[in-house]
């Protein structure tokens, strides 16, 4: 049985890792337990978290299968930019997965990815026709950090 973190679980259930320490809190996430200060989630034979149905409310919308469409990754160059005249840190690496953009300091793939250049056919469907992206397969992992308030090591 495969283990893993609140980031990736919420990763793969595509929704925000506030909400899912919501539902570890309830008891939701069968076969979770806290070590210390971490929560451990097993995943199912499907490779995905489950969650057991709430006793009110409408059901859930998290992603209860596996991901079919690929990850996008881009690098914002204006916010880059920002960050550069105006001193600030900014997150500068959008990572979309369906319509939903996640925004962090650091991105890691955990699996296969394809760097991807069109500069003269842009990709309309991604970030108001990206030029350049990382493409990431549905079944990758994708593990995303945020810096708060400081420069990340080895940077500056």
């Amino acid at each position: 049985m495969t283990e893993i973190g609140t980031t990736e679980a919420a990763f793969l259930l595509n929704i925000s890792t506030a909400r899912l320490r919501v539902l570890l809190k309830q008891g939701r996430v069968k076969g979770a337990r806290k070590v210390k200060r971490f929560w451990i989630i097993p995943l199912n034979g499907r490779g995905m978290p489950e969650i057991s149905s709430g006793s009110r409310g409408p059901e859930g919308t998290w992603n209860k299968g596996k991901r079919t469409g690929n990850t996008f990754i881009h690098v914002l160059r204006k916010v880059i930019d920002d960050n550069r005249d105006n001193g600030t840190t900014d997150p500068a690496i959008a990572v979309k997965i369906g319509g939903r953009n996640d925004y962090c300091h650091e991105a890691e793939i955990l699996g296969p990815c394809k760097i991807v250049y069109h500069p003269h056919k842009p990709n309309k469907s991604q970030a108001g026709g990206a030029r350049l992206w990382i493409e990431v397969e549905p079944d990758v992992q994708i593990t995303r950090k945020i810096f708060q308030d400081r420069e990340p090591k080895g940077f500056g």
